[in-house]
């Protein structure tokens, strides 16, 4: 059997984990989480621990896949996930308004962005933002709709990257 199957999960303090329905379901003090429960995989919770087990041999794979995403929805109804975004280029700005965050990209227009339920997003300076929330595949899909406005060039560089990330850079054209 898969070695990330066999791990149990480690619920935190504060954190329930229900069956019912088909579904699985992570209650928490960031939120709750819920995801369809695949036939073939059984789930029990046993001292502060979730245990996966596979009906056959051939829903390892999928036991070992359900295993980590429910560990990460563990974390993040307990914990929440952060992304950070870093604005690079002149004039290139970002604020939040409730719910909406307006970027100034460079464009003739402003580009507003709202975030959906269960996503915070701030911006600590007018050059990073900070998204957060309990569900990290949301927290990176939104991550990703916000860069896919102005992804980095390999020139100057200029865009929005996650923080940390490196752009490999060409060189120019020579006369």
């Amino acid at each position: 059997m898969s070695r990330v199957a066999k791990k149990p999960i480690t619920l935190a303090k504060g954190v329930e984990l229900n069956v019912a329905d088909g579904k699985i379901t992570l209650k928490g003090p960031k939120g709750t989480l819920s995801i369809a429960k695949p036939d073939n995989v059984g789930v029990a919770v046993e001292n502060g621990q979730a245990l996966l087990t596979p009906a056959n041999d051939e829903s390892i794979a999928l036991t070992g896949t359900l295993r980590a995403i429910l560990s990460n929805m563990a974390t993040g109804v307990s914990e929440g996930f952060t992304r950070k975004l870093e604005l690079v280029g002149v004039g290139y700005r970002a604020a939040v308004e409730g719910n909406n965050l307006n970027l100034s990209l460079g464009f003739s227009h402003p580009v507003v962005f709202t975030a959906p339920a269960g996503i915070t997003i701030s911006t600590p300076s007018q050059t990073e933002i900070l998204i957060s929330g309990a569900d990290k595949q949301l927290i990176g899909e939104v991550a990703a709709k916000i860069r896919a406005y102005r992804k980095p060039e390999p020139y100057k560089g200029k865009g929005i990257r996650y923080a940390g990330e490196k752009i490999i850079m060409k060189e120019a054209k020579k006369a």
